[in-house]
């Protein structure tokens, strides 16, 4: 390994000399501590007047946002961003990661499904959309399909395939199945009608630098053991690949006390990054399960860290 530090100590000075490689061996170093928050951009400017709910996530202990909803085809149709390019996002964020979740085309569907609330259509992983996402420099690229969309893990593997074939180290990728389990179950669903450890050979593969998972105790369903076998097969089917626990299913917006409840076992399966999603009001959840989420997972000094070096 080479002299980058790890996600959970690093400011913004670190953040600026990170490659997308540079990002992911940071947070393989930080043992699996690192916290994500999701930031929804279609239903409005956020929950303080002033700041943009990435920011405010990162100062209630995120290392990490990821940007749900975003439209490429038209950044101003971003009400989230507040008027922000990504850039200028980032900046205001003291340059810590920022990334974008982007839907997989369903297959034989151009926009990936009927019509949504927000405009669907501009956050699909096209070839487009990537090179748009590869020249602002993002940080992250994750792949999967919002509830509603029809996106299988099948589109996902595709998707992982010619993205990484196309862009390489270029883009630090996450990929998986987390969500929408009613039209096709999620990994690590005992239901499954494919093997959940053939589908994340097949991402890791692909070249997916980050498999993603469900959380315990947020999906139904979904035990701890089941997941800490999945993220022990990522991690031992190719060292250095990473994974992430997703906890949502609207339970991103209970109370703080089940949020501490979920992050242990989160914590328990032996992910490196454990997200919180976007589920509760105008666009995120609320910035105690953040802090939460953060303190659970690695305690009170790196959370007061994250939470104060924003500028250093």
């Amino acid at each position: 390994m080479n002299n980058v530090i790890r996600l959970i100590s690093a400011s913004k000075s670190d953040f600026e000399k990170m490659s997308p490689m540079d990002l992911k061996e940071s947070i393989l170093k930080s043992e699996g501590r690192v916290i994500m928050g999701q930031h929804l951009l279609f239903v409005g400017e956020g929950l303080v007047r002033g700041v943009t709910n990435s920011e405010l996530m990162f100062s209630f202990g995120a290392d990490m946002v990821m940007l749900n909803t975003i439209d490429l085809d038209d950044m101003d149709n971003n009400p989230g961003l507040q008027g922000l390019g990504y850039q200028e996002l980032k900046a205001r964020c003291g340059s810590r990661p920022v990334g974008v979740y982007l839907g997989c085309p369903k297959a034989g569907s151009e926009d990936g499904g009927k019509k949504a609330l927000y405009r669907r259509e501009g956050m699909l992983c096209t070839p487009e959309h990537v090179k748009k996402c590869a020249d602002m420099g993002v940080d992250f690229i994750v792949l999967g399909g919002n509830p509603g969309s029809g996106t299988s893990i099948r589109d996902v593997i595709a998707c992982t395939k010619w993205v990484k074939e196309s862009y390489g180290d270029q883009l630090f990728v996450f990929a998986g199945k987390w969500e929408d389990g009613i039209q096709e179950k999620v990994l690590g669903d005992p239901l499954a009608d494919y093997d959940a450890k053939d589908i994340i050979r097949q991402l890791i593969d692909a070249g997916a630098d980050c498999i993603d998972l469900p959380a315990p105790g947020s999906r139904h369903g979904i035990s701890v053991s089941m997941i800490q076998e999945l993220v022990q097969y990522v991690h031992s089917y190719r060292p250095g690949t990473l994974a992430m626990t997703f906890l949502n299913s609207s339970v991103e917006g209970a109370d703080p006390d089940t949020i501490r409840l979920i992050a242990l076992m989160m914590k328990e399966t032996g992910a490196d990054i454990h997200a919180i999603g976007d589920g509760g009001f105008s666009g995120c959840t609320s910035p105690e399960n953040i802090h939460q989420l953060s303190i659970s997972v690695k305690g009170k000094p790196y959370t007061y860290f994250r939470m104060a070096s924003w500028n250093r």
